[in-house]
């Protein structure tokens, strides 16, 4: 039978199926029903020509049964139950470890939409290509359909999508980052709209031909048609090249979507933030890579009394609300972690919430069959097998996992989240954190003194490269936002949709704006805070100023605390390095804001006039200091 004959589901789960072309890809800006969705896989298999289909249920007994198959496969190594109960370690080709941002693109019709800081090619050569690469890209493979929902399945603010793959490792781990499975495929009966994701390893199989254990192929992709609400992913395995709902949907094509419909689709983690009272602050945070975003999502406050609650570690999606205020919600449903660095003395929560249902993939395998990585432990074990097999020892003189393996795990298996990171309306915000890795010119924290000043703060994150393999020691790494790599249009039109979310807030109940910075160094290198549980003193002041409970002093680069005002009682602090934290050298400033200027020309005209206001004033109250 043909998918259009399909009455309810689809084939069962082990039922093959004959295909029948269809000429229609999908075209319109939303896909609607469960009609279009059957001859969207219709299509997509008559160009990659599966051997079967199989349409994925999210159960229990579906997940169970692919990890069998892939321990049988050698795609997986179920590890020591002992230790790490139904758990499981996956090692990928070398050459298939990371995002690939120069294979990463965004077609748009107008180049100017997707802005000079995505790789853009227009629509109809990119279809060209793609239609190259995946005919007969699954022959001798299973395609599967799995439909998800990022965020709460009916949320007010979640989206559907179905990814089709022929990876079984993408497919439990989109059953673990989303909801998965019929529940969503009953809303896309109901006439719910959905985005369209395909990915393929790009290594199909002759008649006969032995498989190997991660397949993937040296040419990828992974394309983002934001107009017509598509991912296309080819070539790689590993991530979120191919966990679609994560950067490409949740981002990249939510950002557009957001962009339309008036809300923020962010990389940004949520926490709660609870002070000795019982008071609670939800807090949503921007940080680029290597600025301790997960620690932060996870911490555990030095300072008695104060709690810190996860609602998530990596995505938030942000309405404004009938009420005046900003509401996010967390769209996935799992973390898809670094594992290097992380530790019990860096981030025992984390490390807490991986005692068991964890897929693993590219750390070191211990003798006992549990698992380790740089920074578990301080102490790394005598003997282990490598994240590419191979022997090792401390003195092998290369690191025993890979510097970007990673844990995938429930989000629910975290002994911090909070009771209401599942609410489908969502939180509301009560403040938005901005950081970097700047060892000079920025403060720990510095508060903006309105909306508008607060996206400038944004939109000029940055880090500073710390190593000459990096370039220049010093140079500005921009991470606008930290949404450099997924921001799916022109990134100055991102900043002017910030600008117009703050017109829809009333300006009592519009969440505040704060920078950080735990990275800021002293004249001989060394860092001036201890960071890590210790930033919960800044929480603490920030949770004073949204009561009104401190004040804070004005400076030229926006708003900082009274000393006295921050508790910094039992810390071992070098002298002056309070005083350190917080100056502000208005001649580093200026060159910086000449920086600043530089990066804002690339904009053109689309950047927004509100940002080259702030840029002069930054630069009128540095001049008056």
């Amino acid at each position: 039978m043909s998918i259009a004959q399909i009455t309810d589901r689809g084939p069962t789960a082990d039922g093959d199926i004959a295909i029948t072309p269809q000429a229609t890809r999908p075209g319109s800006d939303i896909h609607r029903g469960i009609d279009a969705l059957r001859a969207w896989v219709e299509e997509v298999a008559a160009l990659t020509e599966p051997d079967r289909i199989v349409w994925c249920d999210g159960s229990l007994a579906e997940s169970d049964r692919l990890t069998k198959q892939l321990v049988a496969d050698g795609t997986l190594i179920r590890l020591n139950p002992e230790w790490r109960p139904n758990s499981f370690l996956a090692r990928t080709d070398p050459d298939d470890v990371a995002r690939v941002e120069s294979r990463t693109f965004i077609c748009t019709s107008d180049e100017e939409d997707a802005g000079p800081t995505n790789n853009w090619v227009a629509p109809d050569a990119m279809r060209t290509e793609l239609d190259g690469v995946f005919a007969g890209s699954m022959r001798g493979r299973t395609m599967y359909v799995v439909p998800f929902s990022l965020g709460p399945v009916g949320g007010r603010l979640s989206q559907l999508g179905v990814q089709l793959t022929d990876s079984e490792y993408a497919v439990l781990s989109m059953g673990v980052m989303t909801r998965m499975g019929d529940r969503v495929l009953d809303l896309i009966e109901s006439g719910e709209p959905w985005v369209a994701t395909v990915h393929s390893v790009g290594a199909p199989l002759a008649p006969g031909q032995e498989d190997v254990a991660w397949p993937c192929n040296a040419t990828k992709y992974i394309v983002q048609f934001p107009e017509t609400r598509e991912v296309w992913s080819y070539g790689s395995g590993y991530g979120g090249n191919a966990i679609l709902a994560k950067k490409c949907f949740a981002l990249r094509i939510a950002s557009v979507m957001g962009r339309e419909k008036g809300w923020l689709a962010e990389h940004m983690l949520l926490i709660k933030l609870t002070d000795p009272r019982g008071r609670s602050f939800h807090i949503a945070a921007a940080f680029p890579s290597a600025c301790g975003k997960t620690n932060l999502a996870m911490l555990r406050p030095s300072l008695p009394g104060w709690r810190v609650e996860t609602l998530g570690d990596d995505i938030a999606w942000l309405r404004p609300g009938d009420d005046g205020r900003l509401w996010a919600i967390n769209p996935e449903a799992g973390f898809f972690g670094v594992a290097p660095g992380t530790g019990e003395s860096t981030n025992v929560t984390a490390v807490e919430t991986l005692w068991g249902n964890t897929i693993f993939t590219n750390v070191a395998l211990r003798d006992d069959g549990d698992v380790w990585w740089e920074g578990l432990t301080d102490t790394p074990p005598a003997h282990l097998l490598d994240w590419r097999g191979e022997d090792w020892t401390p003195e092998s003189g290369r690191p025993a996992a890979h510097p970007n393996s990673r844990f995938t795990v429930a989000a629910a298996q975290c002994p911090q989240m909070s009771d209401d990171w599942e609410v489908p309306d969502g939180v509301p915000i009560d403040a938005i954190l901005f950081g970097g890795r700047r060892a000079t010119n920025v403060p720990l924290v510095v508060e903006a003194t309105d909306w508008r000043h607060g996206v400038f703060i944004g939109a000029t994150i940055s880090s500073e490269k710390t190593a000459a393999a990096e370039g220049t020691v010093g140079e500005l790494r921009r991470d606008p936002f930290a949404m450099l790599p997924f921001c799916g249009y022109n990134m100055a039109d991102h900043w002017a949709h910030w600008l117009s979310i703050g017109e829809k807030l009333r300006f009592d109940r519009a969440p505040r704006m704060f920078q950080v910075n735990w990275f800021r160094k002293g004249p001989e290198g060394d860092f001036l805070w201890p960071g890590f549980g210790e930033n919960a003193r800044v929480l603490a002041w920030i949770a004073a100023r949204l009561t009104g409970e401190v004040e804070a002093e004005t400076s030229p680069i926006g708003r900082l605390p009274v000393l006295d005002d921050l508790n910094v009682d039992g810390l071992d602090l070098a002298d002056g390095a309070l005083e350190r934290l917080f100056a502000v050298d208005t001649a580093s400033w200026g060159a910086e804001a000449d920086l600043t200027e530089e990066f804002f020309a690339r904009f053109g005209k689309r950047l927004p006039a509100a940002l080259s206001t702030e840029l002069a004033a930054l630069r009128y109250r540095l001049a008056r200091t």
